[in-house]
């Protein structure tokens, strides 16, 4: 099968990046033509124009030589600039999979979008012949606004790494992913010196990139209690996976957080936001411990719950990695993308 793939470049730090890059690890460019071509790059607008256009001209090439297209989209410009890609794909009558990986499109599509804009959404997205969304929210969604009932949740997932002994009651708390607001930073800054007044030994590594320079003011006066770590990946981010006994990401909106699973693998408790796809990884109480987002009451509560019971940790540790290998693996992800593939091609 000849499958031409689209997104960000490999090199972005972002959620859509790793997956693909966990496409790459677990082997899927050898057991199909693959071919896949970065739309976005970090930097300036005018670097990201230049990214867009030199990728159409290579999609226009490439285009003739392949069966299916594979679109990972989110939300946003995204979603502006992928759609001309799912257009042309569809001018060449080519079957199109339209892989739907934003937490947020549905605030994208009542705030931002008039109503041509919301007609234009509907028409293009009724053109993927497959739609795959990571969590059953997201079906509802674009079920109701597209008049689709064929849409496949198809959650994302991980290489499981070897289990690693752990060691609970640490106190030392891990995030990765973008610091911004919406990623629930304000919240867990106010409620990290709250909790030092009782957990003395508590530190948490901040691990990302700074998006907003406030936030990043308010790490260097809180230097005793977080720590930076910058943008980790690879055997970086595994000393920390390791070493940390509990995993926090209080997001506003989530599509399916790969940090999350990672955490899950390496036998963390997850603290994280009851929202998106992420009640579908963390179930209160049995693999993780959720929290309501945008509350820092209730983001206090739950890491409360976690750094006072050791037991707990372990225990919710122990049921996040069994479950994280039961329904998160990258094999069996790749399995069922290639039995989609086959079925377009039948």
């Amino acid at each position: 099968m000849r499958i031409l793939m689209i997104g960000p470049d490999r090199s972005v730090h972002g959620g859509i990046s790793g997956v693909v890059n966990n496409y790459y690890k677990a082997g899927l460019d050898r057991k199909v033509e693959l071919c896949y071509i970065g739309t976005m790059v970090e930097g300036s607008k005018f670097r990201k124009l230049a990214q867009a256009a030199g990728a159409y001209v290579k999609f226009l090439l490439k285009l003739p030589g392949y069966e299916i297209v594979h679109v990972n989209i989110a939300s946003d410009a995204s979603y502006l600039r992928k759609s001309v890609f799912i257009e042309t794909a569809k001018a060449f009558h080519k079957k199109i999979v339209i892989h739907q990986h934003g937490g947020d499109f549905e605030g994208f599509y009542n705030h931002q979008l008039g109503a041509r804009g919301r007609k234009r959404v509907k028409r293009v997205l009724s053109m993927g012949d497959a739609f795959l969304v990571l969590a059953p929210p997201f079906q509802d969604f674009f079920g109701r606004i597209t008049g689709r009932n064929d849409i496949t949740v198809f959650p994302d997932a991980i290489q499981i790494p070897p289990l690693a002994p752990k060691t609970y009651g640490q106190h030392k708390l891990l995030f990765l992913g973008r610091i911004c607001k919406a990623k629930g930073i304000e919240e867990l800054l106010q409620v990290m010196p709250l909790l030092k007044e009782k957990y003395s030994d508590i530190k948490l590594y901040l691990g990302g990139i700074f998006e907003e320079q406030e936030l990043q003011k308010r790490v260097e006066q809180l230097s005793d209690l977080v720590e930076w770590i910058g943008w980790v990946s690879g055997e970086e981010k595994e000393i920390y996976l390791k070493k940390c006994d509990i995993f926090v990401l209080p997001s506003y909106f989530e599509g399916q957080s790969v940090s999350i699973l990672e955490a899950m693998a390496h036998s963390c408790t997850v603290v994280a936001s009851r929202t998106g796809g992420i009640p579908q990884m963390i179930r209160e109480g049995e693999t993780g411990i959720l929290v309501e987002p945008k509350s820092a009451e209730s983001l206090k509560q739950g890491l409360e719950s976690a750094l006072a019971d050791r037991e707990l940790c372990e225990e919710l540790g122990k049921a996040a990695r069994r479950k994280v290998e039961k329904e998160f693996s990258m094999e069996k992800n790749v399995e069922q993308l290639m039995k989609i593939y086959e079925g377009l091609l039948r």
